[in-house]
């Protein structure tokens, strides 16, 4: 895996990533239903684009 694939992105490129509003991530890591791998790094939420991947190809994505 290159460092592109697991480097830290924000809420704003995750949700351009996973094709869905920013409203929607935020809901997602307010209820924890989906169990999205979200990092609170100071005030700032990150994610890991290999995380990302895994879940999506998990299926939790789609509860």
């Amino acid at each position: 895996m290159d460092n592109y694939e697991d480097r830290w992105i924000g809420i704003e490129e995750a949700a351009k990533y996973l094709d869905v509003n920013k409203d929607t991530i935020r809901n997602w890591i307010k209820k924890n239903n989906n169990d999205i791998p979200a990092h609170k790094i100071g005030k700032l939420w990150k994610f890991k684009k290999s995380e990302l991947d895994a879940w999506i190809k998990s299926g939790k994505s789609a509860s």
